[in-house]
Order: structure tokens, then C-alpha cells, then sequence
């Protein structure tokens, strides 16, 4: 049945965020009639509340350490303090410069942008505030969210997207949680001078390769969090310098603020997605190859589908649904080579298999090359965590895994990635020749 003052595209996008924002786009360059829906902001996560604020704190944070090596270097800095009001204030300003290039990105591409939260109506329309959308092809592409733990006392915490809307940081703060960001947010607070205590219930940064991790948290320590392993809450309470945080063992820990970061899981309330028949299964939204649901014209993309949360896989997502949807070049994301980061300080980067992963897969087939070192820019300044590279090495010496602790790790493994992507083996990057002085030559040059 058509309502007669419905609005009909081709293709309806809900949720404005990276995957959203590319199959958009991409789906009007094939002259598709797209509208798009957003009730926040357009960017999504990564843009507004997530990758790039967080990575320009992250810059932030570091220029305390940069100061304090200055004096090894002939430049003598005083002690100085951040003022964290102004580095806040700064990163909002550069979200609202990029919301303003994204919408007018959307302008010229020919999308429409409809404001609001949508809520389907049934398979093929969307209610918009007082306007009803059309799509012939829905895309839902609505992101994620925290997840904040059931726990007595929960509403006294933060979450990660509220500490991008604080007008100074604290200056101690708990923070709950191992996973990426639970360890990005501590190493940004820690070099911004906020003493930061991080509870992990199990193991920190899990999936990623363990000696790798091991030598993130030496660093981490060197630099000042305290880490509180094996206990999780059991509650917060106000105090009047703060919160306490109740812990499993019996003890407890105090600060200005608690920040949880549990986890993060698919945003799809208030969509009343049943109205479309829309499967769900543990919260997100299965899909195919082709990022198809199991309704024909209802397809999804990004972290909505929870299964690799990255950005330039939501991006790749959007955009080979829209050239296969509606240019005609039938193309799949490939999730099987993904390059990943952990902006700690210090730094965690990887690509392919862990050891673990190696291992169990590959057995006594498996050979791993390390080299740990303390890089040229710490030999004047004297401190600094080593950095740590190490090659993960499977049957007839391929390169399954590449992964790196120290400065510059992420802009080095995207590169060792189109190497592994090529199948390169041991022997090929030892027939590199040798970049010096440099950390990358580590891994041409390793045993």
C-alpha cells in the first residue's frame, strides 16, 4: 500500500556513519535516488564520538612525553600542565568542521538528507518525525553503541561518548574494562596527567597477539596506570571527592570519575526493525556475502552487523553493496586480511594470524621472528618503552602475521599489509633492502 504523501527513493540509508555516508554516495554516482537518515549527527562514530577525536587526543596527549624528552635534545622546557578545557574545546571544533564537510559532501552527491530517527513502518517505508520514506532498497547502516553493564550504581559512570563532551578532564579516573578502547582512553588521561587505575575482569586486549599485549601493558605501566587484574565491579557509589568503585575481592577504588568501557554492541533500539522481518540473532543483524539480510531488498553494513568494527571495512561494505546494487559491478568486502591498530602508547599494530592463532591452525609449522629494541629517537632521552616486532611465520616460511609494539606502528603495518595481502614469505623480506636508520628495517632484517 503506498501513503499517499510518501516520499520514494531508490535507496533509504539509515544511519549517516562511515558505512552509510560511502553507500550513499557510491549509489547516487550510479544514479540512484538515495535518501539518507540521521538522528545525531553525520560522520557516525568514527567521526563524531570515536576514531578521530580519540586519535587527536591521542596526539594531544603525547606532547607531554615530547616535552620532556626536549631538554635531551638542547630545548629547554620548563614544566608546564595541559589545560585539557583547551584541547577539548579544539577537537569539538574540528568534529564540527568535518559534520559540516560530510553534509556538504552528501549536497553535491545528490542525496537527500533527512534529520530525525527513523522507525519502520514495515519492510520498504520509514517513518521520519512527520515524513514517511519509500526506499525500493533499504541499506541499515545505523551503527553502534556502548554497552553499559547492569551494575548498581552504573549511572554514576561515564561512557566513552561522554568523555568527548567534558569541558576539562578529571583528575583521577577509573576506568572498567581491557578491550581497545578501555586502553586507548587510559594511555590519553594518563599523558594528559589524570592518574588512571583500569580494572580488567579477564585478559587485556584480548584476540590480539599475547606477547604483543604483554609489551603494551609493560608500557602502559612504565607510564603510570595501575592495573587491578582478575576482580570486576560489583558497584559504584558517589563520595564527596567522587565515586568508589566496589570490587569483587572485597576492595575498593576511589577517583573523581568512573568511565566504562565494556564493550560496544549494535544501535537498533527504536528502529522497531520486527516491522521489517528483519532477522536478528544475538543483537546484530546477520547478513550474507553481499551484506544481504534474509529480506531480499534489506541489506546492512558496518558495525551493526558486529563483525569486524573498523571503519574502512564499513566503508568497503557500503561501497560494494551500491556498485553491486546499482552499478552493476558485482563485487564482496573481504574480511580475511584485515590491518588493525590500538592507539596505546605505546602503539599496537597487526595484520593476519597471532602466534595463538598461527599455532592452533598451523601447529609445528609455525616459526616466529621477534626483535625488540629501543628505538633511535629514545637513546638521548634515556626512557620510553622498547618497541617490539615480530613475524609470524607459517608452512613454507609465508608471513601469516605481522605485528608491531612502538611509534609509527600503525603507518608501518599498513604497509607490511599489501606485503602479507601478496603472500609474501620470510625470504621476500629478506630480499628487501634495508631502510636505516629506521624501525621498520627490523623486519627485513630480522633472524
Amino acid at each position: 500500500m503506498v501513503h499517499q504523501d510518501e516520499q520514494r527513493f531508490d535507496l533509504v540509508v539509515v544511519g549517516a556513519g562511515s558505512g552509510g555516508l560511502a553507500a550513499a554516495k557510491r549509489a547516487a554516482s550510479h544514479g540512484a535516488s538515495v535518501a539518507i537518515v540521521e538522528g545525531s549527527r553525520v560522520g557516525g562514530t568514527c567521526v563524531i564520538r570515536g576514531c578521530v577525536p580519540k586519535k587527536l587526543l591521542v596526539y594531544g596527549s603525547a606532547v607531554g612525553e615530547q616535552l620532556a624528552d626536549a631538554p635531551s635534545y638542547g630545548w629547554p622546557v620548563p614544566p608546564v600542565v595541559p589545560r585539557t578545557q583547551v584541547l577539548l574545546d579544539h577537537v569539538r571544533r574540528e568534529v564540527d568542521r568535518l559534520n559540516g564537510i560530510h553534509e556538504a559532501a552528501l549536497n553535491r552527491a545528490g542525496v537527500a538528507l533527512v534529520q530525525g530517527w527513523g522507525r519502520f513502518l514495515d519492510d520498504r517505508r520509514l517513518q521520519v518525525g512527520e515524513q514517511v520514506l519509500r526506499g525500493e532498497t533499504i541499506l541499515v547502516s545505523v551503527g553502534g553503541q556502548p554497552v553499559c553493564p547492569n551494575l548498581p550504581g552504573a549511572d554514576l559512570a561515564m561512557v566513552s561518548d561522554d568523555l568527548f563532551l567534558l569541558e576539562r578532564f578529571p583528575g583521577s579516573m577509573v576506568i572498567v574494562g581491557g578491550g581497545y578502547i578501555a586502553c586507548e582512553f587510559a594511555c590519553i588521561l594518563q599523558g594528559l596527567g589524570v592518574a588512571v587505575t583500569q580494572i580488567v575482569r579477564r585478559q587485556l586486549l584480548r584476540g590480539f597477539d599475547r606477547g604483543c599485549v604483554a609489551s603494551v601493558e609493560a608500557g602502559m605501566v612504565e607510564k603510570g596506570t595501575v592495573f587491578r587484574k582478575g576482580v570486576s565491579p560489583q558497584a559504584i557509589t558517589s563520595t564527596a571527592a567522587g565515586c568508589r568503585v566496589e570490587l569483587s575481592d572485597g576492595d575498593s577504588v576511589e577517583a573523581d570519575a568512573v568511565l566504562l568501557a565494556t564493550g560496544r554492541k549494535p544501535r537498533l533500539v527504536g528502529l522497531n526493525l520486527e516491522a521489517t522481518g528483519v532477522a536478528v540473532e544475538g543483537g546484530r543483524i546477520p547478513v550474507d556475502g553481499d551484506q544481504r539480510t534474509n529480506v531480499a531488498h534489506v541489506f546492512a553494513v558496518g558495525d551493526v552487523t558486529d563483525r569486524i568494527n573498523l571503519t574502512p571495512v564499513a566503508v568497503d561494505e557500503g561501497r560494494a553493496f551500491a556498485d553491486s546494487r546499482f552499478g552493476g559491478k558485482p563485487r564482496r568486502t573481504d574480511h580475511g586480511l584485515v590491518a588493525s591498530a590500538v592507539f596505546t602508547q605505546p602503539e599496537l599494530a597487526t595484520v593476519g594470524l597471532s602466534e595463538e592463532e598461527a599455532r592452533q591452525r598451523h601447529g609445528e609449522d609455525v616459526r616466529v621472528c621477534e626483535a625488540r629494541f629501543r628505538s633511535l629517537s629514545r637513546a638521548l632521552p634515556k626512557t620510553g618503552s622498547p618497541c617490539h616486532l615480530k613475524l609470524v611465520l607459517g608452512p613454507q616460511e609465508r608471513v601469516l602475521g605481522c605485528h608491531m609494539v612502538g611509534e609509527h606502528g600503525a603507518e608501518i603495518i599498513q604497509m607490511a599489509a599489501v606485503a602479507l595481502g601478496m603472500g609474501a614469505t620470510k625470504a621476500d623480506f629478506d630480499r628487501t633492502m634495508a631502510l636505516h636508520p629506521s624501525i621498520s628495517e627490523e623486519f627485513v632484517t630480522m633472524g
